[in-house]
């Protein structure tokens, strides 16, 4: 995750001296953490918010094919030190009405969060554990996410976003408890 955080970072430093053709915007934002969707038994767990940073690049031609969506690379850290995580993906952008939009995204992503449970069954550890972490049951997991933007100038927006994380049985098998996030981030557009 250390390195995650740091190629952000560099990203995020580097990006003003980049040409305006290739990067789209800088959005950065508050998510709050593991919250409770339609299955409320895993939304207790894990406390905190997450910071989160993301870099969206115009749509190469290449991906005309599939309504040009623009690539992206993110990171996403938590405060109280539970589940970061970091990846990328591809993210569309539709218009609506003047001035908002509806952005649907899809990536991959990899976390430092737990697995599985590190206690034998009996052993009083086990539960304590249980009750206060989320079991994603792999490493890497797809990021689906939806956010509403409204335009405040051709530079600037707001936007709020759901985002969830899960390995969906196909990226690993058992745990899936998934994490799911609610926030709101700040976007400005390099162009």
């Amino acid at each position: 995750m250390k390195h995650m955080i740091a190629a952000l970072s560099a990203a995020l430093a580097l990006a003003p001296a980049a040409s305006a053709d290739v990067l789209e915007s800088i959005r950065l934002g508050v998510m709050d953490h593991n919250i409770e969707v339609i299955d409320d038994k895993n939304a207790n767990k894990e406390s905190g918010v997450n910071i989160s940073g993301q870099i969206n690049f115009n749509s190469p031609r290449f991906l005309g094919v599939i309504l040009s969506p623009r690539p992206y690379v993110m990171g996403s850290v938590n405060t109280d030190g539970n589940t970061s995580y970091g990846g990328v993906g591809l993210e569309w952008d539709w218009e609506f009405l003047e001035g908002w939009h509806l952005e649907p995204g899809f990536g991959y992503v990899m976390h430092d969060g737990e697995l599985e449970v590190p206690f034998a069954p009996g052993d009083p550890r086990r539960q304590p554990f249980l009750d206060e972490n989320v079991l994603l049951g792999s490493e890497d997991l797809f990021r689906t996410s939806i956010s509403l933007t409204l335009d405040l100038s051709e530079r600037w927006a707001v936007q709020a976003i759901y985002e969830h994380l899960s390995h969906g049985q196909v990226l690993g098998s058992g745990r899936n408890q998934g994490l799911d996030e609610l926030g709101v981030r700040v976007v400005w557009r390099f162009d």
